[in-house]
């Protein structure tokens, strides 16, 4: 069963940076899909940035020029998030999926989730 698990999450005030990890193990296939959700308190969960194997990548307007979204050889896949701001303050998760094709950043096409990093930005 393939196992998803995040890391990197914390405590950060306005305008810092963190840097999520997200380690998949045990996913055998060659072309996936793989995003970066959060969930704030009372509000749905969002798909923020997405990349396929082919890195292809694709951001929510409300990441767009902030977060970085990448991956290494090593099924490793990371989010680098700047000028954070307190509407960021979320949990995130990182998911992958067997897909081909330009990657979507919807929660419904994946099966695999980790159990999610909390991120608190301070004003």
């Amino acid at each position: 069963q393939v196992q998803v698990v995040e890391s990197g999450g914390g405590s950060v005030q306005a305008g810092g940076s963190l840097r999520l990890s997200c380690a998949v193990a045990k996913y055998t296939y060659n072309t996936y899909w793989m995003a970066w959700f959060r969930q704030a308190p009372g509000k749905e969960r969002e798909g923020i940035a997405c990349i396929n194997a082919g890195h292809e990548t694709d951001y929510a307007d409300s990441v767009k020029g902030r977060f970085t979204i990448s991956k290494d050889n090593a099924m490793n896949f990371y989010l680098q998030m700047n000028s954070l701001k307190p509407e960021d303050t979320a949990m995130y998760y990182c998911a992958i999926q067997w897909a081909s094709g330009a990657p979507s950043r919807e929660a419904r096409w994946y099966d695999n989730w980790g159990q999610g990093t909390q991120v608190t930005v301070s004003s």
